[in-house]
């Protein structure tokens, strides 16, 4: 469903963004398709036709077209789906208030639909096929059940979940959207008496991977129902740590940024936060603590008030700046912060490319009080950045970021989700602030850090290969 830059709401774009691109480099011929949303990204492009046609989704007839993207060069090809009425919104789950659309069930099968009877009658068939998140985790049990695609059923399938919490379950009383199946094949999709997605793609799919090791292991035990499910089918999954792009996050080369990286990562730092800072009320001289992300439960962000209030309380000499939208209470409690304390506080309530980039080089500290963190990519791009991360020690934070112990590390970690603990590591970042030689020390540590997909790349590679 997402794809940067095309369309993009968290870190699943950004995998399927980079992921391809490396992909390629090691003589693989990747395609991505996305749904064609109404957004400005989608205007003025130039598109070749490859297919059209059309399918009865029960008794509605759905029209769709299918085109490549031409004239921009993303290091793949992408293709995006077009379908009347379903996509055509300015907005990938929700429009710019916030609302959600109501109609997600039916959308993501037309475009599962619609993929799979492009391929069908495609001149090519893939080797592989690679789906992300149960947006698209019907496709497997389509391919091997469903009348009209079974001869698909020996093409192997690479599932990827990239956040369990959001399984895409509907009742059977709307199994009508899906192609006709012998309906002794039902269990595949079922789960707890509903038809569940994201179980039906671990089920169907070849092979699965999860985005970190750490959350591979903690989805046998917290899953949102599915903990059964996936001490069931381990000997299919795999953990595989997400990269980032190193080409796009580059602090020597990143064109968003007014400064860049020449060397000194002090003066990098000062520079960037200094310019971010020049029209508030901020003291450039503390330390800067940001929060960079979608407000939401997962994210911890409802914590993020009460961090910010209780350090008001205590004096601590430290600042925060916090991009963000989502969970109304805590863009309503960010701008209050914000216009009650603007000497310590700076709310950017928004979702801004741009000036993300620009918080990444300018802070000094990034917070991840995150309740549920599968991967997390904010942590690599701040250590890209020289930003040090201070972080909650599960998931993907726990296999990203190691704790500074004054010469090894790159940043600092709480376990649980206490207040108390979220403080201290707080004040200790204010005390490696302040300690010159110990800040250049973590810093360089962040910034030798290797993300890139180049190593997570070639693992993809293996799996593929292996599936044939």
């Amino acid at each position: 469903m997402e794809c940067y830059p095309a369309a993009k709401t968290g870190g699943l774009a950004d995998v399927v963004g980079s992921l391809p691109k490396y992909l390629n480099k090691l003589d693989f011929e990747v395609e991505v398709f996305i749904p064609k949303f109404g957004m400005k990204w989608f205007e003025n492009k130039e598109y070749h036709n490859v297919h059209t046609a059309d399918f009865y989704l029960h008794e509605e007839n759905i029209r769709y077209g299918i085109a490549e993207v031409k004239g921009i060069d993303l290091g793949f090809k992408l293709f995006v789906v077009d379908i009347p009425g379903k996509f055509d919104r300015n907005g990938v789950y929700s429009s710019e208030d916030g609302s959600f659309f109501r109609d997600e069930i039916q959308r993501h099968v037309c475009f599962q639909r619609s993929y799979l009877n492009y391929i069908v009658n495609a001149e090519f068939k893939p080797d592989v096929v690679h789906c992300h998140d149960h947006h698209t985790g019907l496709i497997p049990f389509m391919m091997q059940h469903c009348d009209g695609y079974r001869f698909l059923a020996s093409t192997p399938v690479v599932f990827t979940i990239h956040n369990e919490r959001y399984q895409g379950v509907f009742p059977w009383s709307m199994v009508y959207l899906l192609p006709q199946f012998d309906a002794w094949k039902s269990g595949v999709i079922d789960w707890a008496n509903m038809i569940n997605p994201l179980a039906a793609g671990v089920r169907g799919a070849w092979k699965v991977t999860t985005v970190s090791p750490t959350y591979m292991q903690e989805l046998k035990y917290n899953s949102g129902g599915l903990e059964n499910l996936f001490q069931s089918e381990s000997n299919k999954c795999v953990g595989l740590l997400n990269g980032i792009d190193n080409e796009v996050w580059n602090p020597s080369t990143d064109k968003m940024l007014p400064h860049h990286l020449k060397g000194n990562i002090h003066t990098f730092k000062e520079e960037n936060k200094k310019y971010l800072l020049e029209n508030s009320q901020l003291d450039p001289s503390l330390p800067l603590l940001a929060f960079i992300g979608r407000f939401a439960g997962e994210k911890g962000a409802d914590l993020l008030p009460e961090i910010i209030k209780e350090c008001l309380n205590q004096n601590l000499p430290i600042n925060f700046v916090v991009l963000g939208t989502g969970d109304k209470y805590v863009e309503h409690e960010a701008g209050l912060l914000s216009y009650y304390r603007p000497d310590k506080v700076m709310a950017h309530i928004t979702f801004n490319e741009s000036l993300s980039h620009l918080i990444y080089a300018a802070a000094d500290f990034l917070i991840m009080p995150s309740r549920v963190e599968p991967c997390g990519l904010n942590q690599m791009y701040s250590m890209r950045y020289g930003t040090i991360p201070i972080v909650h020690n599960i998931g993907g934070l726990k296999d990203s970021v190691t704790y500074f112990d004054s010469e090894h590390g790159t940043g600092l970690k709480f376990e649980n989700l206490y207040l108390y603990n979220i403080i201290q590591e707080i004040r200790k970042s204010i005390y490696l602030y302040n300690d010159r030689k110990l800040l250049g020390t973590i810093r360089k540590n962040c910034i030798e850090m290797d993300f890139s997909w180049d190593k997570s790349a070639h693992e993809y590679a293996k799996i593929y290969n292996s599936l044939l």
